[in-house]
């Protein structure tokens, strides 16, 4: 969540913008527009998990999430939201979608030239930390992660960063960690596996720990991994035994 003042010294105006998913940026919304009755924004299916967070557990699981998954950083609040496309939206607030990392996730361009990065980007500690970040759509990730790197501000400010005047280093950075996670899932397919076996590899390997907050994010970050492996033609899916097998090409 974002929240930008806009407007010259006499008409200042608050606005919330929805940018994260999880259940504490929903909820960053929820607390904001209580306190101060502005709008909420939100563009696409981002828009409806702010209005129906029961969503985002629910696509996480994908099925209905038992109690373990319900809770306040996957569960938030609903908040009212409006489209971008809203009269109300100010024309001085330049949206910048950047899908990959969720649907229709969006940053910002404020007036005096900050882009807010939302979560399309983690820092060097988070990533050496956690390892795999949640990516909905790798494809459309890495597109992003380019077109960040390219990108010309005053001021910019990722959600899970530090504010930088360069954001080109740390976008390599992430695109170098996805490859890198995408090779070591790779590698772990060298013999046919179903899913779960993949997971618990790739935990194994990077040494995490596993509970039911992480089965879901990274389990769902695995299978984008997977579809993504598939369709470029390295890896094989068939099914055998009641398996979903998935195997790297020779």
């Amino acid at each position: 969540m974002i929240s930008i003042v806009v407007g010259g010294q006499m008409d200042k105006q608050l606005i919330a913008t929805q940018v994260e998913k999880l259940g504490q940026g929903i909820g960053g919304c929820k607390y904001i527009q209580q306190q101060y009755s502005c709008p909420v924004f939100a563009p696409g299916i981002e828009k409806t998990f702010t209005q129906y967070p029961v969503l985002e557990p629910s696509f996480l699981y994908g099925g209905y999430p038992c109690a373990d998954l319900r809770h306040k950083f996957l569960l938030a609040q609903p908040s009212d939201a409006v489209d971008l496309a809203d009269p109300r939206f100010p024309m001085e607030v330049e949206p910048l979608p950047l899908p990959g990392h969720f649907f229709d996730m969006v940053g910002y361009r404020s007036p005096d030239g900050v882009v807010f990065l939302a979560d399309c980007l983690s820092s060097e500690a988070t990533l050496k930390k956690y390892q795999i970040s949640f990516i909905y759509d790798v494809a459309a990730y890495l597109d992003t992660l380019e077109k960040v790197s390219r990108m010309e501000a005053s001021l910019f400010i990722p959600a899970h960063a530090a504010a930088t005047e360069d954001i080109a280093p740390l976008a390599k950075v992430n695109r170098q960690k996805v490859l890198e996670i995408a090779d070591r899932i790779e590698t772990i397919c060298r013999e046919p596996l179903p899913f779960e076996t993949i997971l618990q590899k790739l935990f194994s390997r990077l040494e995490l720990t596993m509970d039911f907050q992480q089965y879901v994010l990274v389990g769902s970050t695995v299978r984008s991994y997977l579809s993504w492996l598939k369709d470029a033609g390295r890896l094989s899916a068939r099914f055998e035994n009641h398996y979903l097998l998935w195997q790297k090409f020779d």
